[in-house]
């Protein structure tokens, strides 16, 4: 059995909002079907007119849980100006050089294969689309797409906020047995 929980950074105004929870059946999530090797599952946000289940969330996020089929190239339309991210949790797959040697990715100081081996993070750089290719055997990763808040980031532990500050006082809320809005 596998499973993800998928977390969204809510902008400082919604930050101390009461917690929500979806609970998604496999059944319930819509795939889209490729004739080149591929299938998107849509968790969330649109692909090709398909929604997903999980709505009303202030990121506007696009979750696709994307399989690959042996040697397949899926290209997927992003949303300029998003945060992509692509985690790779099974298999092996190409994101750099099966897009026509464009290298759409942030890699950072470490050299990057073309052929990255799950599981693995990928950050990418701003763009109208991901392009990945599988190699020999099939490969699975989660494609994440956000709106930014633009706002800084601290984390400690579950804990994401804007400044030391409310991560100190969201502890001691949790403490006070007060942390939860209801």
């Amino acid at each position: 059995m596998e499973g993800f929980q998928l977390w969204v950074n809510l902008p400082a105004q919604l930050k101390m909002t009461r917690p929500r929870y979806q609970g998604i059946s496999a059944k319930d999530v819509p795939v889209v079907q490729s004739e080149n090797g591929f299938s998107l599952r849509v968790i969330a946000g649109y692909v090709e007119n398909v929604r997903g289940p999980v709505v009303g969330i202030a990121a506007d996020p696009v979750y696709l849980d994307v399989h690959l089929a042996a040697e397949a190239r899926a290209s997927i339309p992003t949303v300029p100006g998003h945060t992509v991210l692509a985690y790779l949790y099974h298999g092996r797959a190409d994101f750099f050089t099966c897009a026509e040697g464009v290298v759409n990715i942030t890699a950072g100081e470490l050299p990057v294969p073309a052929q990255i081996n799950a599981p693995r993070l990928l950050v990418f750089n701003d763009g109208d689309q991901v392009t990945a290719c599988a190699g020999p055997q099939p490969a699975r990763f989660l494609l994440m797409m956000g709106k930014p808040t633009g706002e800084p980031i601290v984390r400690y532990g579950p804990f994401v906020m804007n400044t030391q500050q409310e991560i100190a006082q969201a502890l001691q809320d949790l403490r006070n047995g007060t942390f939860v809005k209801r």
